[in-house]
């Protein structure tokens, strides 16, 4: 799923084109995609689009008359732009959002569709679908500790709950949990003071140099939005050598998303429980990164 830093990126080059440009017309290429009946979706045509921002991990366009294009991509959906001298491609397209300029599409790989579009108008309306986490970025230490531990949970499930914080996910929640040295399973409220600070520092160190990094990667538009980069440290490398002691990352699945980290650096050499394989292995499920080399 884009996180802030892609979800930023795509902002800030939507921004550059569209701003200023009247939306001539939206073309539903999948009913499903649409998830508000009123306004109705024709009332954002004709409109010029005033300003693109971030609402969480959703793209927002601003049109004239507090009128707001509200798409969430979930976890295959992209956003591609087409040249007005292009044709806009056919597959995998749910939308097509046509400007003098150009088109911009939102597709969805795969068959499962989850990625939605909304149109709100008011700002209230907007605020409506914001999930209510903060901005890492926009908040000093105390607030992002007190938000931290306002609930009891694991500091993996914490960074990724959209109530807590804004734009996070699976990915740079690994990145920032193996920069910060901390265990993906340590409960928030344990977590003592100087653990807070260096997570913190984290998160703000790592979702700015990603952003920075996916700019310099895209720019023009970003064509290859992904969760797995080469650069990354500990998400989706399982069994590659961790770039700051060597030891092989290890993961721990659950439900539909898994955890990356290793072992040396975040857990004291200690291997977390997987729920499918400890179970199954039982005595045999080694303890310690040394036990499984």
């Amino acid at each position: 799923m884009p996180e802030l830093p892609d979800i930023t990126v795509y902002v800030e080059r939507a921004r550059e084109r569209l701003q200023g440009q009247v939306l001539r017309r939206v073309q539903l290429l999948n009913p499903f995609l649409l998830r508000t009946a009123l306004p109705p979706i024709s009332q954002a045509e004709g409109r010029t689009v005033v300003g693109v921002q971030r609402l969480g991990k959703r793209v927002v366009l601003a049109l004239q008359g507090e009128f707001f294009l509200v798409m969430h991509l979930m976890i295959a959906g992209r956003l591609r732009w087409v040249p007005a001298t292009a044709k806009a491609p056919g597959k995998g397209g749910l939308a097509n959002f046509v400007f003098d300029a150009g088109t911009l599409v939102l597709t969805e790989a795969g068959t499962t569709r989850r990625a939605s579009l909304h149109l709100v108008q008011g700002e209230a309306a907007l605020a409506a679908l914001d999930p209510g986490g903060v901005d890492v970025m926009a908040i000093d230490l105390a607030t992002f500790t007190a938000r931290l531990s306002s609930e009891n949970h694991t500091l993996k499930r914490a960074l990724t709950d959209p109530q807590l914080f804004s734009g996070i996910g699976n990915a740079y929640s690994d990145e920032i949990l193996h920069r910060a040295r901390l265990s993906p399973v340590t409960l928030t409220r344990a977590l003592p003071a100087a653990g807070a600070q260096r997570l913190y520092e984290a998160a703000r160190a790592v979702l700015q140099e990603w952003t920075e990094r996916l700019r310099e990667q895209s720019p023009g538009w970003p064509e290859k939005v992904t969760a797995f980069h080469p650069e990354m440290a500990v998400h989706g490398r399982y069994g590659l050598p961790c770039p700051v002691c060597a030891a092989p990352v290890q993961r721990i699945v659950h439900a539909s998303s898994e955890s990356n980290y290793c072992a040396r650096c975040q857990t004291g050499g200690r291997l977390l429980a997987d729920r499918a394989l400890s179970r199954l292995l039982k005595a045999n499920w080694p303890k310690t990164i040394d036990e499984l080399s």
